[in-house]
């Protein structure tokens, strides 16, 4: 049986996960951080370029900057997506206020916009500030 390949949010190590333990709160082998958190977590520039390119999960990635009115308000319901979606996928954030070379690479005009990542390539996107409940039918969709 082969495992799904997790990229630790927390250390950067790639994990390999059993596809039926997922649900089961896996950890990092390293440091021992949740796989599968169930929420949205900040990443840093490294860890998204490694985790995008690596993870079996699909990524879904919140591009924002903590000036923006419309990512502030859409941040409860990106992690309540996050939390709705479980296994189906592992919500990020990365701030392009931090990181402005990361949101240029990945072509970010205009934030809020998700990017969902499946089999180490840009899947979809999607710019403007959603509930949570399209968050997660666009996830799915």
């Amino acid at each position: 049986m082969a495992g799904k390949k997790l990229t630790c949010l927390d250390c950067g190590q790639v994990n390999r996960v059993p596809a039926e333990k997922l649900a089961s709160g896996p950890k990092c082998g390293t440091c021992g951080a949740r796989l599968m958190p169930g929420k949205a977590i900040e990443v840093d520039a490294a860890t998204l370029a490694k985790a995008a390119r690596t993870d079996d999960v699909p990524l879904v990635v919140d591009f924002w900057a903590p000036w923006c009115g419309p990512c502030r308000s859409m941040a409860p319901e990106f992690g309540k997506a996050a939390s709705l979606l479980g296994t189906e996928a592992r919500l990020v954030k990365l701030n392009t206020e931090d990181f402005p070379q990361v949101g240029a690479q990945h072509g970010i005009r205009g934030i809020p916009t998700m990017v969902a990542f499946a089999g180490g390539r840009e899947a979809k996107r999607q710019s403007g500030a959603m509930p949570a409940g399209q968050i997660v039918g666009w996830v799915r969709d």
